[in-house]
């Protein structure tokens, strides 16, 4: 049961990353550092991990170093046009700090295996990739209705969307998981309504 609870808050922490690259990561390792959700979490990490002792997630430096690249996303994406740039990089990036957070949820037994990263890949980066993408489109809408007027709105509601999930994902890994498929399925939603309607363009072009 644990390492299944331990498995939903990967996907959690996945599913942030495809808001905000950063802010997942820094608050998995504040909470490996600190010890804070232990108890959901022991299945993927043991205590002494959670706590930062021998897990390079709980490592104090990189703590301050994802705290500091947190700081520094987070208001990149307040500068005019800068945002829409960012994306071109967030993409692959949020894909692959799925993957990794995701895989380093998974049970123990896949621990030296390949297997463990492509199933990381596969379920955490996948998450966090159609979540992003779906970013990209509503800034993208926003940058082209509002000249960028409307996308400092767009990153806070990121920004929120990011620190919820995760915080979810870390202290109530179930309900992570719910929201997890409910964000999945707007944002796939989203995508082929985006299509149809570049589709139909097209064919009336």
């Amino acid at each position: 049961m644990n390492e299944i609870i331990a498995l939903l808050a990967g996907i959690g922490l996945a599913a942030a990353c495809g808001f905000r690259v950063f802010v997942p990561l820094f608050m998995a390792s504040l909470a490996a550092n600190t010890g804070i959700g232990a108890e959901f979490l022991g299945g993927g990490f043991d205590v002494e991990a959670l706590l930062g002792q021998h897990h390079w997630l709980g490592s104090t430096p990189v703590t301050l170093a994802l705290g500091v690249a947190t700081v520094l996303e987070i208001g990149s994406y307040y500068i005019p046009w800068l945002d829409n740039t960012l994306d071109s990089i967030a993409t692959p990036a949020a894909v692959l700090a799925g993957t990794l957070l995701s895989g380093e949820f998974m049970p123990e037994l896949l621990d030296d295996t390949a297997l463990k990263w492509i199933l990381g890949a596969i379920i955490g980066g996948s998450t966090a990739g159609i979540v992003q993408i779906s970013t990209v489109v509503a800034r993208g809408t926003s940058t082209a209705t509002t000249g960028g007027v409307g996308n400092p709105a767009v990153s806070t509601a990121e920004l929120g969307g990011s620190v919820l999930t995760a915080s979810l994902a870390i202290v109530l890994p179930v309900v992570a998981g719910i929201l997890v498929l409910c964000l999945v399925f707007y944002a796939v939603r989203l995508l082929l309504r985006r299509l149809r309607r570049s589709s139909n363009q097209m064919d009336a072009g």
